[in-house]
């Protein structure tokens, strides 16, 4: 038996065959060097890199020797997946040759024909900027065998290269990791706060949106001051202004599609110049879908400075954010090309035209066959889903057939309108009730509700609520102005005059949001005058082309709500003060439309004179409406102007 002196033995063996010959060089490690700077925009890769490489150059013993080169130039917050595949380095004339990015060290780390035995960097920093994607790297570089080295941290190469950490060389080393995810985070708080009150002060980040060019002003800090560096504001550009102004009427009264929109502007390209790109070779000369869209969608029309619309870092990068994600200014930062109600409006109808065509005719597609002329106006009462076309039997049918995991319970597999009646209901509806010579008898009753006394209990709360929001500002003024005449006011006494003044404040922001409601509940009043501006004129939808009527049904706000349950369909109309103007026009291009009015239409309106210092569309409120409302840009009527139900059997 040989116990442990065989073993002792059989160790010193192993020992002396491991170790080199006398007057032979030892054995070299060939090191893949690791290197990343920040975005081009904030670091100069030519000189960053270069130095990195140099410390871990000399942070190398001797037997070391680095054979292989990858570097990026990338944010070390990105996730680890899209690490790697930029081409911002092609972008510099950097002195170092490049072998890959980090991807690519790590697809080389696991074939066994590697050319590296370990890998360095200049600090646990320069692998990522995230705590779990540096320790991830790590990881994955031990698992192949490499031991992932830092320049500023002591390095042991001499023994096993599987074993060349120590207990406090990790603690050091987690800690860093932490630090710089700490860092890096602290940095993004600071600079989110930094972006926030920059977009309160309306100072405006990037090109100026179109409608808008950019002011330059000096930088409110001298040293930035002294460099040239200047802020924007943004002023109304005046050709560019009025244009903006059109885009938004036509989507907002006339329902029109970007496309649609495009199409017109393109019709006079001196009056409606196009957007100019930031690069100039990539423009296209002409409005195209995206300009109209870019341009309805930007709330910086409103008057608001907006920021954080777009993500700019990341996966996600230049997509759309969450509106709840904004950034807004609270007050206006500069000169408003259209209200923040017609902004509102203006996105509505995108959910209300999605996926829907505006022209009317056979669609593109090869195997359409026949047009339909109520696409997009026929919905399900069950659902909400929009009714499509489809043809039975040579007959013109919409239906409704959601999917069995969106249909909701009492849904049937499928819902079938044939397209005869509804044409038929509609025609006795727009004929009877919109341009009929009794139109005002067939309101529905909620209109005739509004009395004068409801009409007088508004004014007369309008006229309290100013008061007292003014009443709480002179008591705010007072209390200021005794804390003058105090010579030598106490501790106590100045504590006390702020609590009644914030009490003041307090009370009167409350008075002011009573007084915004009830502006809002006067402009929602429904305005029977608005009825009485409409032509009374025969109405024969037969008669009317199909591009036509689709276009006085968008001026309409026309929306037909089928109910499969009692088979009926109600249709709806919604007039306001900003379409009048349109449906008027569009009455007028009827076939054989009469030109005139009745004479009781026209005692009828006798009430609703149109108010010369008011917009040519808009229609001046019936008398006794608060004054404070005629502001309001005379969007008085948001209610239907009345309902008929058309009955169908069923298929």
């Amino acid at each position: 038996m040989g116990g442990p002196a065989a073993v002792r033995s059989w160790i010193e063996q192993r020992a002396r065959a491991a170790e080199p010959p006398v007057g032979t060089a030892p054995q070299l490690i060939r090191v893949a060097w690791v290197g990343r700077t920040s975005t081009r925009d904030l670091q100069d890769p030519t000189l960053s890199l270069p130095r990195q490489l140099r410390h871990s150059q000399i942070a190398l013993p001797e037997n070391a020797m680095i054979v292989a080169h990858f570097y990026d130039v990338e944010s070390g917050r990105m996730a680890l997946d899209t690490r790697g595949r930029g081409t911002a380095h092609e972008q510099f004339e950097i002195p170092i040759p490049r072998d890959g990015g980090i991807q690519d060290l790590l697809e080389e780390a696991e074939r066994p024909d590697r050319r590296f035995d370990a890998v360095i960097c200049e600090a646990i920093d320069r692998i990522a900027r995230n705590t779990y994607f540096s320790t991830k790297i790590e990881y994955q570089l031990e698992q192949a065998g490499l031991p992932l080295l830092a320049s500023d941290e002591p390095i042991d190469l001499g023994g096993n290269l599987r074993k060349t950490k120590a207990a406090t060389q990790v603690l050091t080393r987690r800690v860093k990791q932490g630090v710089a995810e700490w860092y890096v985070t602290e940095l993004l708080e600071k600079s989110w706060a930094g972006f926030e009150m920059h977009t309160e002060h309306g100072y405006n980040v990037g090109k100026a949106c179109y409608g808008y060019r950019g002011q330059p002003i000096p930088h409110p800090v001298p040293a930035k001051r002294a460099k040239g560096v200047k802020k924007t504001l943004l002023v109304v550009h005046l050709v560019e202004g009025l244009v903006v102004q059109k885009v938004f009427q036509w989507r907002v009264v006339e329902r029109l599609s970007y496309e649609a929109i495009a199409d017109r502007l393109n019709l006079d390209l001196v009056t409606n110049p196009p957007p100019s790109p930031i690069l100039a070779d990539t423009a296209v000369g002409h409005w195209t879908y995206s300009n109209v869209r870019d341009i309805l969608t930007n709330p910086k029309h409103t008057g608001h400075m907006v920021w954080n619309r777009r993500a700019r870092k990341g996966a996600g990068r230049n997509r759309p954010n969450p509106v709840e994600e904004w950034v807004w200014s609270p007050e206006p930062t500069h000169e408003a090309l259209v209200s923040l109600e017609t902004f509102v409006q203006a996105q509505q109808i995108a959910g209300h035209r999605e996926r829907s065509r505006t022209s009317g005719g056979l669609s593109r597609h090869p195997q359409a066959q026949r047009s339909y002329r109520l696409r997009s106006y026929v919905f399900c009462v069950q659902c909400g889903r929009r009714f499509y076309g489809k043809p039975s039997k040579g007959v013109s049918y919409y239906v409704c057939a959601p999917k069995r995991a969106y249909r909701p319970p009492e849904h049937p597999a499928s819902i079938w309108v044939p397209e005869p009646g509804l044409l038929d209901g509609i025609n006795e509806f727009l004929a009877a009730q919109v341009f009929g010579e009794y139109r005002s008898d067939l309101l529905s009753e909620s209109l005739d509700q509004l009395d004068t006394d409801q009409q007088r209990e508004r004014r007369e709360r309008g006229v309290a609520l100013r008061a007292a929001i003014e009443e709480a500002e002179t008591r705010s003024k007072r209390l200021i102005r005794n804390l003058e005449l105090v010579d030598d006011p106490g501790r106590e006494f100045v504590r006390d005059i702020n609590d009644r003044r914030a009490e003041l404040r307090g009370q009167q922001l409350d008075l002011e949001r009573q007084l915004a409601g009830l502006e809002a509940e006067i402009q929602e009043t429904p305005n029977r005058g608005l009825l009485c501006q409409l032509p009374v004129v025969p109405v024969d939808l037969a008669a009317v082309p199909e591009t036509l009527a689709r276009r006085l049904f968008d001026v309409l706000r026309l929306e037909i709500n089928y109910d499969h349950r009692a088979e009926t369909a109600a249709c709806r109309v919604t007039l306001t003060g900003d379409t009048i103007a349109a449906v008027v026009a569009m009455a007028d291009l009827l076939p054989h439309s009469g030109r005139g009015r009745s004479r009781a239409s026209k005692e009828e309106g006798m009430s609703a004179e149109r108010n010369p210092s008011q917009p040519s569309f808009c229609v001046a409120p019936p008398a006794g409406l608060e004054p404070a409302a005629k502001r309001l840009e005379g969007a008085w009527l948001i209610s239907s102007a009345g309902a008929l139900t058309c009955h169908f059997l069923p298929r």
